[in-house]
Parts: C-alpha cells; structure tokens; sequence
C-alpha cells in the first residue's frame, strides 16, 4: 500500500496532467494547437501509468511549474480566439 507522500504526490500529478488535457479541444483551434496535441497521446499514456512511477516532492514540484509555465504561454493565444468568436455587437 502506498504512503501518504506518494498518494500526495500522485494526486498532484494527475491534476496537472488532466489540466493540461482539458485543454485539447481548445487546442484544436489554435493556429498551431495541432502541433500540440501530438504530444497529448503521450500524456495519456503516462497519465495511464502513472500510479507505477516513482515521483520524489522535486518531481511533483518540476512537473506543477512547468504546467503553470504551460497553461501561462497559452493564456494569449486562448483569449485571442475567444475575444475573435464572440459576435460583435450592431448599431441600429
């Protein structure tokens, strides 16, 4: 059975890791969104097998800042297509 820290530990990888898949039909319409989900397969996989690896606090902590890094660089490029869908209004 595994200790707190690793149930800790897997909790916190799989939240980063669902985040960032959340995001794939999102990605989809990007301009360049395409070229990222190539790599959302890979994510699942290990999302898959994720409860046999071995993650040390360092591990957790990399992986939650580069998923903080991640969602930040998208934060334009997501808000720029959201403020293009919304209709604009008509005067009359």
């Amino acid at each position: 059975m595994p200790d707190s820290s690793s149930v800790n530990h897997l909790v916190r990888i799989t939240n980063c890791l669902q985040t960032i898949l959340d995001l794939e039909s999102q990605l989809e319409k990007l301009e360049h969104g395409n070229s990222l989900l190539d790599e959302f397969a890979v994510l699942k996989s290990f999302l898959e097998k994720i409860d046999k690896v071995e993650l040390s606090e360092s591990d957790v902590e990399r992986i939650e800042t580069a998923t903080s890094n991640f969602l930040k660089e998208l934060e334009v490029p997501l808000a720029k297509k959201k403020a293009r869908k919304k209709p604009g209004r008509k005067l009359q």
